[in-house]
């Protein structure tokens, strides 16, 4: 099996506008950093009620994102997971532990913590990067997935 990438310059852009525009909002309306770990971690432990009520709208936000696309273009994004349930479910724990010992992930570094010049942030995403062309390399390349 192939997997092929599409190429997306005008969605992928938009996208990473509004990400960037409700990270900066949010730091400058609250003095937050929007990392999506660290804002689901919030709704699942929160603080309390007024923490917990910016963090769940966040939550909100991000899950209504296809719902959005639909309201919009009448579609729904197309998704197709060549992976197996058990698959994606493992991706996730090593993904958590990454975030864990990463002190983030890659919204809170990538985007926040570099636009802040945070040297952790840049070596955190440094090796977010590395790490990802090792995986697809791997999986496409060694592996032939």
């Amino acid at each position: 099996m192939i997997i092929e990438t599409t190429f997306t310059p005008l969605t992928s852009l938009a996208g990473g506008a509004l990400i960037g525009i409700a990270a900066v909002m949010l730091m400058g309306l609250m003095g937050r950093i929007m990392g999506a770990t660290g804002v689901l971690a919030g709704v699942i432990a929160p603080a309390s009620f007024s923490d917990w009520s910016w963090r769940a709208a966040v939550v909100v936000g991000m899950i209504s994102g296809p719902l959005a696309v639909l309201a919009i273009s009448g579609e729904m994004p197309a998704v197709a997971v060549p992976v197996s349930t058990s698959m994606l479910a493992f991706g996730g724990f090593i993904v958590g532990l990454g975030v864990t010992f990463g002190g983030g992930c890659t919204s809170g570094h990538g985007v926040c913590g570099m636009a802040r010049l945070s040297p952790r942030s840049i070596v955190a995403t440094g090796v977010f990067m590395v790490a990802t062309g090792i995986t697809v390399f791997v999986i496409r390349h060694v592996l032939g997935a």
